[in-house]
């Protein structure tokens, strides 16, 4: 019973099949290869974006802190939440990146709101030549505490930003389970709320290790080309990226990952009621569940795997559990995992 990340799932085998296929021959390198051109048009396609420019790297944080980096200057600063993934779990790589961009956390909790993202971009950019220039909003969708934001939220976050004229990024490493969860399509989500730059992730969702950047404003993609250069993110080989996002996009797999990924997170959710405590609203693939400290000794003992966000591990008192189902989530561990906890 592992609940530890979806990260920790494996590759669909339909994603090695394709790599075992792209695996023939000689083809030019460095995505000139038609495989790379096929997999960068289908994406337009798929974002309804005819004329947006496609970049493929094999991280999350190469596609953040890459993509950041094209939107904002070294004198600038990004605005995004104090738990956003860009702040926490990057080691500093957009700041890296940026050659000195800095981040201004906006004060509140893990979904923004309009109200407090404008306050703090007025408060920056008021010092002249000696305080950070205003810069970038970065949107993580689903939020590092599992949540989403829904799309009047983002479409009003991207109006914030447009009043002082700033490019919003979204971090899009569960974008599938956020499209899913909000019955929403790639397009909406994004440029038709007045997303600026998107990173559709797939290494979350059964990838080996491919996420896209997609930039609505082609204009800014030749500088991405030469900072993926440049950062060391450009794969010579790299029809074995478009593989996996090839097959990715084959029958709308990305949405049947997700949507078995998010079923059962949502067995687990109802198997809990009664149990433990939310913490979070969950409609992902994420939970946060406050367990009874017998409750989490006897998961430990059933040998359940998961990441203990809050309290003693071995102490008396209640932990708060983050608990996070992948595609590949067997729905038998979800009703063992729910056995175990309501037994004890």
């Amino acid at each position: 019973m592992n609940f530890t990340s979806d990260n920790a799932g494996p590759a669909h085998p339909s994603v090695l099949e394709a790599m075992g296929r792209a695996n023939d021959g000689h083809v030019a390198g460095y995505g000139a290869d038609a495989l790379s051109g096929r997999v960068r048009d289908r994406i337009r396609d798929l974002f309804e974006a005819p004329e947006a420019a496609v970049e493929l790297v094999a991280t999350g944080t190469a596609a953040n802190s890459l993509a950041l980096a094209t939107l904002c200057q070294p004198f600038q600063t990004v605005f995004c939440s104090p738990v956003a993934h860009i702040h926490e779990d990057e080691c500093n790589a957009p700041e890296f990146y940026m050659g000195g961009g800095k981040l201004t956390l906006v004060p509140g909790d893990d979904v923004m709101t309009p109200d407090a993202l404008r306050a703090a971009i007025e408060a920056e950019g008021t010092r002249g030549v000696h305080g950070a220039q205003r810069g970038p909003v970065s949107i993580t969708q689903i939020t590092e505490r599992g949540n989403l934001y829904p799309l009047e939220r983002i479409r009003q976050l991207c109006g914030v930003a447009r009043d002082f004229d700033l490019p919003v990024h979204l971090d899009g490493a569960r974008f599938a389970n956020a499209a899913v969860a909000l019955n929403a399509s790639p397009a909406e989500m994004t440029w038709k709320a007045g997303v600026d730059v998107a990173v559709f992730g797939g290494t979350k969702n059964g990838l080996m290790g491919v996420e896209a950047v997609i930039f609505f404003d082609p204009e800014a993609h030749w500088e991405f080309e030469l900072r993926r250069k440049r950062g060391g993110h450009l794969f010579s080989k790299f029809r074995y990226l478009a593989a996996q996002m090839d097959a990715y996009l084959e029958g709308d797999l990305w949405r049947r990952l997700a949507t078995d990924a998010n079923a059962r997170a949502a067995e687990m959710v109802a198997g809990l009621d009664g149990v433990a405590t939310l913490r979070n609203a969950p409609r992902g693939n994420m939970i946060f569940a406050e367990l009874p400290r017998p409750v989490h000794t006897a998961l430990r003992d059933a040998g359940a795997h998961y990441y203990v966000w809050e309290g003693d591990e071995h102490g008396t008192d209640p932990v708060t559990a983050r608990l996070v189902c992948g595609w590949s989530t067997p729905p038998e561990d979800v009703a063992r995992f729910v056995e175990v906890a309501r037994a004890a």
